[in-house]
Formats: C-alpha cells, structure tokens, sequence
C-alpha cells in the first residue's frame, strides 16, 4: 500500500472502528473472496426470475440470457471503479461519499442507497422465510398453506414464524460481524454452484431435454405478433438488468476495502459477476423450459418449484440450499450498506451491529409479504425506477475520484470537519444539484408506469427507458460542468496524506 491509512487527530463524531480505513494487515479479501461474494449475492430468487421476465415480454431464451449478460457487463465498470478508492485508501461508501458530497452532504446518498437495501433484506427475508416453510410443508407432509391467517398480518402463524426464524438467523450473522460475511460467502459460493447444476441436471433428465421454451421463437421476429418491436423492449430491459446491481455498484467500496489488492477486486468481480448472472440466467430458463413438460405449465419461482417436485431427500437439500442462497445474498447485498450509512450519521452512538439490527428491524416493519403484494411489474417499475436514483450518485462518485481529483483523496479530511470536504456548511451544493437535475427527466416517465399519471408526452417515457444511463451520464456531466466552474475541480482539493 502507497497509501498511509493511519488516522490522526480525526474528529470524533465521524468515525470509530467500523468505518476508519482498513489496514493491510486486515485485509484477507482474495481474487476467491470477491468471486465468492458474487456467486453468494447472485445466486437467488429474483436473479433467477429475471430472464423469465424478458421471455415473458417476448424475448427467445437467447435474447433473454444475451441481455442479462449485457447489462451485468455494463454494470461491472461502475462496479471495478468505484471498488478502487475502497481498496486504496480503505473506506467504505459513506466515508468515498464525503469527498464529493460533503461531509455531511454524503448521507442523501448514503441513506438513499441504504432505504432501498432495506427494503430488497425484507422482501428476501420473505423468500428466505417461505423456502423454509415449504421445506416444513414437505417434512411435515400436510397442507400448511390451509392454516387460518393471522389478523393485520394476513399471513398464517406458521408462515410467520418461519418469516421470524429466517430473520433471527440473519441477526446472529449480523451480531458476528462483517468478516463472517466472508466466511459465510466462500463456503456457500461452491455448494450453490452445484446445486444449480444438479438441478438443471434433474429438469432434463425429468423433461428429457428441455422442452418446446427453448425452441420458441421470439415474438418479434417475421410472422410474430410483435414484429418490429425487440429493441422498444430491450433497452428498458437492459436498464432494468444494470438497474438490478445499481444498488451495489455505489457500496462495493465497502467490500473491496477489505480485499488485499486492486487485482484481487478487479479479478474476484469480474470473475464472479456477469459469469455467474449469464450462468444463472440460462438455468433459469432451462429449469422453466423443463416445467413446462414436467408439469404442463411453465414455473419461475423456484420455491413454487421446489414445492412441486414431490417429496424425499433431494428435496429437502434444494429447499435448503434455496434457504442457503437467500440467506447469502441478503446478508452480503442488504445489511452492509445500511448499517454503513447509519454508523455515518452518528459513529459516536452507532456501530455495524446497532445499524444491522436496526436494518432488521425495518425488514419485519414493512410487511414485505404484502409489499410484493402490492408491487406491479418488478422490471420497469421497481429496478429502473430506483436505477433512476442511483444512476446519477454513481456518476458523481467516479467523475470527481478519476476525472477531478484523479484518484488522489486526503485520507484525513475525509475524517475531518473542517477539512477540505466541507464545502458549504457541509454539503457540496455541486454534487446535491447535480443530483437534482439529474433525476428531474426520469420523473415523468416514471410516474406514468407507476400509475401516478395516465399521460405523459411520449419522450419521457422514451427516457425513463435509459434511466440508469440518462441519470449516470447526466449527473457526471452535471458534476463537473459545476465543479469547474466553480473553481473547485482541482486535485490539490485532495491530496493524499
């Protein structure tokens, strides 16, 4: 490390042991760790119900499988540089988020990202807490589903407690700590890896081949009933694909802290994302191809699938290693930034354990079973609706540490007040503004598929389709048309110490 990574005089209200800078010596994050981390956080029930969302919008399984690829390509870059000053300089995505937000400017960032995880850990927790309700269902062998459900929950109490059970889990990995992150990510990635072979392996041996899905044609070929009409689906859908990992292409400092080297972060996600997402997707699609044989009818939730394959042992190692998968995920991609963003806000009074909790604690407040309920198309609603939130933070990010400070930050002024980073009363009205702007041509058209509005002049909705791209590339641009001329695009505004 070129870096000094030692702390001195930092103020004490915006740092303690959970967000200083991570020494070398406790770093122990390999090329294995990092592709583990992916294969840990992709491998679950809305990854694999992606593509099915594309072929149900009328793509081939090819067009499918190629988007979910494409997008998770695209998404890798912002992904490899904003993992750079987290292994630089050792701080996590709140702390990156003080040099270009301000000191206190970096919560809107930090705390928006941090809403829209917890709101991904409780409707995981859900999918973690049914996969255990099935596997109770199928040892139990009685129709638990029959059981009355509870008043205000509208859920049975055996769903319920099964919701609770998964969720007390994760708050004794939580109460752990982050390195047992690690720990639980790199024994997963292997056992999960070959249980979605063997079940790809069990869908053809059962469908002998897999079925007419993969033969269909798409529907917009010559002769289809929407001819002409591919590229009107796939640009949404490629924004919804580099949307699903927006989240994490704006925190992943706070995993590549911990890794050895830029090698090993570089290496470990580009091994383990857009790999396993491709690999992911095409089970996926076989699976459900294979369904349709087995069961005359095409399945894409996995644990429905699960509940359909009968009885006996493989079952039960299925529905466990779902359980294994869900769990994974969640803790990785809905714990770590929240409590980050909340141990910024206060690092006297909050430590990770206090912010995952807390992170847990809302996952239960919301009611996830109903939010899913409630929540119309998952693709062009949910994923590019906050794709168009965090699109323009993840430009602002990499414009000022590559463009401007051209990655040299002051490791100590990210620690202090009244250093270098605290612009106006705190906030940097450049990055706030830039923000602002940039999410103003995506609100139109994000109204209109949200249902809000009925109407909207055809070019919004044009644009909302390229929400990650619009708002990234316009709030970089913003950003440092802004910082120029204002004087303050300079790397001397961040040396580092």
């Amino acid at each position: 490390m070129s870096v000094e990574l030692e702390l001195h005089d930092p103020d004490p209200s915006l740092v303690n042991d959970d967000i200083r800078p991570v020494p070398a010596k406790e770093r122990h994050w390999s090329v294995l760790s990092m592709a583990s981390l992916w294969v840990g956080m992709v491998v679950c029930v809305p990854t694999y119900m992606l593509a099915g969302g594309l072929i149900d919008q009328g793509m081939s399984w090819k067009q499918a499988v190629l988007t979910v690829m494409l997008g998770n390509v695209v998404v890798l870059a912002p992904m490899i540089l904003n993992g750079h000053p987290g292994t630089k300089y050792g701080v996590p995505f709140p702390v990156l988020a003080r040099a270009s937000f301000g000191i206190n400017g970096a919560h809107v960032p930090s705390l928006m990202r941090a809403l829209v995880a917890c709101g991904w850990f409780g409707i995981q927790t859900w999918v973690g807490g049914a996969a255990i309700f099935a596997l109770a269902d199928v040892i139990i062998a009685s129709d638990l589903t029959a059981l009355v459900d509870l008043p205000v929950l509208g859920i049975n109490a055996v769903e319920f407690a099964c919701f609770m059970g998964f969720w007390a889990l994760q708050v004794v990995i939580i109460h752990r700590g982050v390195e047992s992150i690690r720990v639980l990510e790199s024994a997963a990635a292997p056992f999960l890896i070959v249980m979605g072979l063997a079940l790809l392996a069990w869908a053809w041996v059962k469908a002998e081949g897999f079925g007419p899905m993969l033969s269909t044609p798409s529907q917009f070929g010559p002769g289809q009933p929407r001819e002409g009409e591919f590229w009107q689906v796939f640009f949404p859908s490629l924004t919804a694909m580099v949307g699903f990992w927006a989240t994490l292409s704006l925190n992943i400092p706070d995993f590549t802290r911990y890794a050895k080297s830029q090698r090993d972060q570089v290496l470990g996600q580009a091994i383990g994302l857009p790999t396993t997402m491709t690999l992911f997707a095409f089970i996926s699609v076989a699976v459900t191809s294979a369904t349709t044989v087995i069961f005359g009818e095409p399945v894409w939730d996995p644990t429905v699938l699960l509940g359909k394959m009968g009885g006996g042992f493989s079952v039960v190692i299925s529905l466990l290693a779902l359980t294994v998968a869900t769990l994974s995920t969640n803790i990785a991609a809905n714990v770590v930034s929240p409590a980050n963003a909340m141990i910024n806000v206060n690092p006297r009074k909050i430590s990770f354990r206090l912010g995952g909790y807390v992170t847990a604690g809302l996952g239960v407040a919301i009611f996830p079973w109903k939010l899913i309920e409630s929540t119309g198309s998952y693709i062009f609603t949910w994923l590019i609706g906050y794709s168009a939130l965090l699109g323009p933070i993840g430009g602002i990010l990499i414009i000022d540490y590559f463009v401007l400070r051209r990655t040299q930050l002051d490791l100590q002024g990210l620690y202090r007040r009244r250093g270098p980073y605290f612009y106006k009363g705190g906030f940097n009205p450049a990055a706030l503004i830039a923000f602002a702007l940039a999410v103003v041509p995506n609100v139109a058209g994000f109204a209109h598929v949200a249902g809000i509005v009925d109407e909207v002049a055809p070019i919004w909705d044009q644009i909302y389709a390229y929400a990650w791209f619009v708002g990234f590339l316009l709030g970089g641009g913003l950003y440092w048309a802004l910082m120029t001329l204002t004087g303050s695009n300079t790397p001397a505004k961040g040396r580092s110490t």
